[in-house]
């Protein structure tokens, strides 16, 4: 039975020969692969476009990490947009269309919103790599090692660790190879990329911590089986958040014997290796430049009563919000019957939203 081919459109392959020349996270555009999609050909590897020579090569020699893969960049555009539906930027521009060669300014620049992108893609490949190792899709690798210090007393040590050692060699290897490519760009965005990728895995190696669970008569919890498991993406994102909003800004000149990365307004000191750094200023994304990468906030949904960074009075830049009205259906007057159901009536409320002006 011959296997159906796959017939790539002009668009597309044009978009996979400019790979070669994008940026360095050009890789999550495999996301756009179709869902149904299993990769165990590798002809496969041809339909994930944004990737280099050596990310490709990648593909093709290991098919089954590769779909691991391809759900760590769905879950990066996720967890960004997730992490910032907050604020002015909202992480929309992570989306770009399949045959596009490059991302809009507000990530191309060098600004900290690319800092926190390259930060959170890292820290997000090796995650996915480590928990799938968990898991069992991924049959190259097992479960993390067992800590060499002896447990306190009433704990033990069992259950499947993370393993987190394989998932930042492979995840590294992967998300840093664009940045490893003599045509990888600028010298400085370059050292800027792939220190700020370090720093997202820094932040996961931070998120590693003692996870347990209790065993002991009638739930007395006498003994506790314990591992070592990472915490959940968004927790690591909102890290990494906490590090975008006091990034450094940067310039590229001679320290020592070679050109490095240090920090504009006080020079005196190297970087600091858990910092996100930024080479250029960004917009303020309150009104749309093409020039900047801003989309504006007009339309955008505001907060009428926060004071945070969701609030109309920020979100919207002082020009002000439209109000309109919303129909929610939800469960309510909820009843459980013994045993074993809940059945519960539809209730309406209108509620009241508000957009930028």
């Amino acid at each position: 039975m011959r296997s159906s081919s796959h017939v790539l459109p002009l668009g597309v392959l044009t978009a996979l020969l400019l790979s070669q020349v994008c940026s360095g996270i050009k890789w999550l555009s495999i996301s756009h692969a179709p869902a149904s999609l299993h990769i165990n050909q590798t002809q496969h590897c041809k339909l994930l476009l944004g990737m280099v020579s050596s990310q490709a090569q990648l593909c093709r020699s290991n098919l089954e990490l590769m779909q691991t893969i391809v759900t760590a960049a769905r879950e990066v555009k996720k967890t960004c947009q997730k992490t910032f539906s907050d604020m002015r930027w909202n992480c929309s521009s992570i989306d770009i269309p399949i045959n596009s060669q490059k991302y809009r300014p507000d990530l191309e620049r060098g600004t900290r919103e690319a800092a926190f992108v390259y930060a959170l893609s890292a820290a997000t490949i090796s995650h996915t790599i480590a928990r799938a190792c968990t898991t069992g899709d991924l049959r190259q690798c097992t479960c993390g090692p067992i800590p060499a210090q002896i447990p306190e007393p009433g704990y033990r040590w069992g259950g499947c660790a993370d393993n987190l050692h394989y998932g930042l060699i492979m995840g590294s290897k992967f998300s840093d190879a664009p940045m490893k490519m003599k045509r990888a760009g600028s010298h400085a965005n370059k050292l800027m990329h792939l220190h700020n990728s370090e720093v997202g895995r820094q932040a996961l190696r931070d998120a590693l911590v003692m996870k347990c669970k209790c065993h002991g008569v009638s739930g007395s919890c006498s003994i506790r089986t314990c591992w070592r498991g990472l915490q959940d993406l968004r927790e690591i994102a909102m890290d990494l958040k906490i590090k975008y909003l006091s990034a450094t800004k940067v310039v590229h000149r001679p320290l020592g014997t070679r050109k490095q990365l240090v920090p504009k307004d006080i020079d005196i000191r190297p970087v600091r290796d858990n910092e996100l750094v930024y080479l250029q200023s960004s917009s303020d994304f309150c009104t749309p430049s093409e020039k900047l990468g801003s989309i504006g906030t007009q339309d955008r949904q505001c907060n009428k009563t926060s004071l945070g960074s969701d609030s109309c009075d920020l979100m919207c830049c002082g020009r002000g919000y439209n109000p309109y009205t919303e129909k929610l259906v939800e469960r309510c007057h909820c009843k459980y019957h013994w045993c074993c159901y809940v059945t519960c009536k539809k209730c309406e409320r209108i509620v009241e939203r508000y957009v930028c002006k």
